[in-house]
C-alpha cells in the first residue's frame, strides 16, 4: 500500500473542508470497498478523510410516507429496520441477500451506492480497462466475462456489471440522493446517479468535485403495493448476482394498477425496465403478461459469449419474482 495522508472530519463542513485541500483525496465510510482497492493499488489517493464519525447513521420516516436515510446507516441497521422491513421488504431482502453480516456490520448506505465494479481486469491493474485507465480497452468484452459483466447497457468500452443489491431496490422503489460539497447541497435522483458507461466508463456517477452523499430518502411506498426482491447466483451466500430482480407492484382485484421493475447483475447500471411496466400496468395479471413483460425488460440485451445465458436468466429474475408477488 502507498503512503497517503489521513485525516478524520467532526463534521459535514470539515469533511468537505478537507477533501478541498487537493484533487487526489477520497472519503472514507466503511472501507470495505476502499481499502480493498487501495490494498490492491487501483485506487491511489494522497489523501482519506475519514467520515465515519459523522452524525449521518439515522432512519427517519417522515410525515409525508417517505423515509430519509444518512449516508452512515450500516447495510445491517437499514435492512433490521421495523419500518424497512415493513413498508420496504424489497429494499431489506436486497441488503440481506448481500456479502456477509460482517460486512454489512461495516458497510454504509453511502458507500454502497459508491462501490466500484468486481470485473477481474478492473481489479489485477495490468489488463486493459477502460475504467482504470481510459483509452486502454475493455479486456472483458472478449475476455473471461461470465459472472460479472452485463448484457445490458454496455458498449464497446466496458461491460462490467454494477455490483449492488440495494442499488436494484432502491432504483424500483425510487428515491433521491442529497449531496453536499464546497458548492453548497443538491439532490439528484436516484435513477440519474449512475452512468452508463458510453464513451466514458471512468465516470460513474453523477458527483461533482469534492461533493459527498449525506443522506438517501426514499420515496414513499406505493400505495397497496407489495414488494421483493430477487438474487440469482451461483451459490446461496457471498456472490454477487448473475441477474436480480426488484418488483414494486399494486393490484386492483387481478389488474396491475402500478408497477416497478428493477434489474441487477445483467445490467452496467442500476436498473429500471420501464418497458417492461408499460406491459404490465393497466392489464389482468396472467402468466403470458409476465412472460411478455420480463422479455420486453431483457429487450436489446447483447451476449459477449460467456455471459449470454444472462439473456434469459435476467427474464427468469423478473418472471420468478412477478410469479412470487401476484400469486
Amino acid at each position: 500500500m502507498r503512503n497517503f495522508e489521513y485525516a478524520r472530519a467532526a463534521d459535514i463542513e470539515q469533511a468537505i473542508m478537507l477533501h478541498a485541500r487537493g484533487s487526489d483525496t477520497v472519503f472514507l465510510a466503511g472501507g470495505t470497498t476502499l481499502l480493498d482497492l487501495m490494498k490492491l493499488d487501483i485506487m491511489q489517493p494522497a489523501r482519506v478523510v475519514d467520515i465515519h464519525k459523522l452524525k449521518l447513521d439515522q432512519v427517519e420516516p417522515l410525515g409525508d410516507g417517505r423515509v430519509r436515510i444518512g449516508a452512515m446507516v450500516s447495510n445491517t441497521d437499514l435492512a433490521r429496520h421495523d419500518h424497512i422491513r415493513k413498508h420496504y421488504p424489497a429494499l431489506s431482502q436486497a441488503l440481506l441477500s448481500g456479502a456477509s453480516t460482517q460486512l454489512r456490520n461495516k458497510a454504509t448506505t453511502g458507500g454502497n451506492v459508491m462501490q466500484r465494479v468486481r470485473c477481474g481486469y478492473f481489479r489485477d491493474g495490468v489488463s486493459a480497462c477502460n475504467k482504470r485507465n481510459p483509452g486502454s480497452g475493455c479486456a472483458a468484452i472478449e475476455g473471461l466475462n461470465r459472472n460479472v459483466h452485463a448484457v445490458l447497457g454496455g458498449s464497446q468500452h466496458c461491460i462490467a456489471a454494477h455490483p449492488s443489491d440495494m442499488c436494484v431496490a432502491m432504483v424500483a422503489i425510487g428515491a433521491t440522493i442529497h449531496l453536499q460539497g464546497p458548492k453548497g447541497r443538491r439532490d439528484v435522483p436516484f435513477a440519474d446517479f449512475h452512468l452508463l458507461p458510453g464513451d466514458t466508463p471512468w465516470k460513474e456517477h453523477a458527483l461533482e468535485a469534492g461533493e459527498m452523499i449525506t443522506h438517501i430518502t426514499l420515496d414513499a411506498p406505493m400505495p397497496g403495493s407489495r414488494s421483493a426482491y430477487l438474487k440469482l447466483r451461483d451459490r446461496g451466500s457471498y456472490q454477487f448476482a448473475l441477474a436480480s430482480s426488484a418488483v414494486v407492484v399494486a393490484l386492483d382485484g387481478n389488474v396491475v394498477r402500478d408497477i416497478r421493475i428493477a434489474l441487477g447483475g445483467v445490467t452496467t447500471k442500476p436498473w429500471r425496465a420501464a418497458n417492461a411496466e408499460a406491459v404490465m400496468r393497466g392489464k389482468p395479471a396472467s402468466e403470458a403478461l409476465i412472460r411478455e413483460a420480463a422479455a420486453t425488460a431483457m429487450a436489446g440485451g447483447q451476449s459477449y459469449g460467456q455471459n449470454g445465458f444472462k439473456l434469459m436468466l435476467g427474464q427468469q429474475a423478473v418472471m420468478r419474482n412477478l410469479s412470487l408477488l401476484m400469486a
